[in-house]
């Protein structure tokens, strides 16, 4: 492809840079420990809405990609599934139920109650400070984001937190005039607040988007340059939302930019998407990050890299260990301050707000990772957990060290245990079901409960989503204890991937009796298996198959 304008500036070009930051502050020392430097920051959206809630804008702001229909596995957004249990209001989308059988519903960010919830969250778990993004208030997004701007204060002041606005100037065309405009007649009132994040004594600002290569920033050197400035001589502490290659103007920055990163009083390079596994970030550790921080010291600007939790929806977090590394790295580099993107992204797939924890708990077949997608169980706050340790470290009072302190579980959200029905409120599916008995109520812990297919038709089956591979060594079968005896012709088999099956117990005819209360057991060796799947070819008691319990045990 032929190097454009927008990867290849001419020295002509970049005079009016220079003049520009001739007229600049000159650098000084890095900053002592303020409301970002020595800080945790997240990134927060607070971009999601629903139908009713009153927002301006209308419609599932973010949960769809055609905001005015219901998100559905056909139309979404959505990578993350919230986990939901502490919102007092929610709104039913036209998605499959949970794999427990719940509705499946979402939360929606223009809710006092959403951000007074995710407030809360940043004080119990030690989030200092959040970014709240502003994209163009100049469109249909304008009303909505200021109100999400008064809601925010709010949370922040009652929890004792900071927030700052981080304007994103991604595809907003008259930024240079428009940033200063909203700036002087909007939000500079905030700065007002007790809430309101000081580096320095300055009230903080972020502007993301400068210098990166693609059509949706193509600003030039000198603009970008007039609004730092501009900034500064209202007294702002400057942030600039920078390219990964800020540095080196290559790859996804544009070149001729570094006076312009330069007049930012703290850089914080953007690294979503950059890495998926250990080793990526260690080689951006080795290679990006070190020369980054050197820059910056030798400029005397402060160095606020981002730290990732990792895209779920791809596999990356490995429970916890890529999110802590990405923080150990930074930490050990000797950042001024972290960057955690992001807070509140379900759509992206890099929040760390509370999360669905297995597949009872996202949308049934939806394909939706949960965080026990890798096999190991992790509560829906583990990723705030993390982030309290990474504060902890940042600030010196806990050793720097490559070994999470977190553990997946806590007490109070505890792993299956050796013994326990594995089964028990995990995601279904079934060949079919015969109106309100669905397959969920075959591991909801009910026998008054039950799955039954449709009827004269055979075969039918059962299958539930352990959540992780386990030694599966024994099934339970259970009928409602109050029915007639009946015998059902079966198959148990197990599988890893959902879509291959081995034999674990062949086909049998198997006598749900009353005098033994209509349970069946099935016991085979013991193999490692993540889904079990009970296939029904007979029953004398009605046309159909049916079971109110499917337990699944180790031994």
């Amino acid at each position: 492809m032929a190097v454009s304008r927008r990867t290849l500036l001419s020295s002509t070009a970049l005079a009016p840079v220079a003049a520009a930051l001739a007229g600049a502050d000159p650098a000084t020392a890095a900053s002592p420990p303020g409301d970002v430097v020595g800080k945790i920051s997240v990134g927060y959206q607070g971009w999601f809405a629903c139908p009713g809630d009153g927002a301006p804008i209308g419609g599932w702001w973010h949960w769809s990609r055609d905001r005015f229909q219901p998100p559905s596995p056909a139309n979404t957004t959505i990578v993350s599934w919230p986990d939901t249990r502490d919102y007092a209001r929610t709104y039913p989308t036209a998605y499959p139920n949970l794999g427990d059988g719940r509705p499946a519903a979402l939360f929606s960010s223009y809710d006092q109650q959403t951000v007074d919830v995710h407030f809360d969250w940043m004080r119990t778990y030690g989030i200092d400070t959040a970014a709240l993004q502003r994209f163009n208030p100049f469109g249909d997004e304008g009303p909505t984001r200021d109100a999400m701007a008064r809601k925010v204060r709010a949370a922040a002041e009652r929890t004792g937190r900071k927030f700052y606005i981080m304007y994103d100037v991604s595809g907003w065309a008259a930024m240079q005039s428009e940033l200063k405009t909203d700036w002087t007649a909007t939000m500079s009132a905030y700065a007002s607040s007790g809430a309101y994040a000081r580096q320095n004594g300055k009230p903080v600002v972020c502007i993301w988007g400068f210098g990166f290569n693609d059509d949706n920033h193509d600003f030039p050197p000198a603009a970008c340059l007039d609004v730092i400035n501009w900034f500064r001589a209202q007294g702002c502490y400057v942030i600039g939302g920078v390219p990964t290659y800020w540095r080196e103007g290559r790859n996804d920055s544009r070149a001729g930019f570094l006076d312009v990163y330069h007049a930012f009083h703290m850089i914080s390079p953007w690294m979503v998407g950059r890495a998926g596994d250990l080793a990526g970030l260690d080689w951006f550790y080795t290679n990006v990050n070190t020369a980054d921080q050197a820059d910056c010291d030798a400029h005397g600007i402060d160095y606020q890299p981002c730290v990732l939790p990792g895209d779920l929806s791809a596999g990356h977090r490995r429970h916890g260990d890529f999110y802590w590394r990405s923080v150990y790295n930074m930490v050990r580099l000797g950042a001024q301050g972290l960057y955690v993107s992001m807070f509140d992204e379900y759509n992206e797939g890099n929040q760390i707000a509370k999360t669905a924890e297995t597949a009872a708990s996202v949308p049934a077949g939806a394909g939706i990772r949960a965080l026990d997608e890798d096999g190991t169980f992790c509560s829906a706050d583990y990723y705030l957990r993390i982030t309290t340790d990474a504060g902890r470290m940042l600030k010196g009072q806990i050793p720097i060290s490559a070994v999470r302190p977190t553990p997946p579980a806590t007490a109070t959200t505890p792993p299956p245990q050796p013994g326990s029905d594995l089964a028990a409120r995990k995601a279904t599916a079934a060949s079919s079901a015969n109106g309100p008995y669905v397959a969920a109520g075959a591991v909801d812990g009910n026998t008054g409960t039950y799955w039954e297919s449709a009827n004269h038709v055979f075969p039918q089956w059962l299958q539930v989503d352990l959540g992780a591979a386990a030694p599966a060594a024994r099934v339970v079968l259970r009928l409602p204890p109050s029915w007639e005896a009946r015998t059902q012709t079966l198959t148990v088999a197990g599988g890893t991937d959902g879509a291959t099956f081995t034999t674990l117990a062949p086909s049998a005819g198997r006598l749900f009796d009353p005098a033994s209360g209509n349970t069946v057991t099935i016991t085979f060796p013991a193999r490692s298996v993540r889904y079990v799947r009970v296939t029904v070819t007979a029953n004398t008691g009605w046309p159909a198959g049916q079971l109110a319990a499917l337990e699944v045990y180790t031994g």
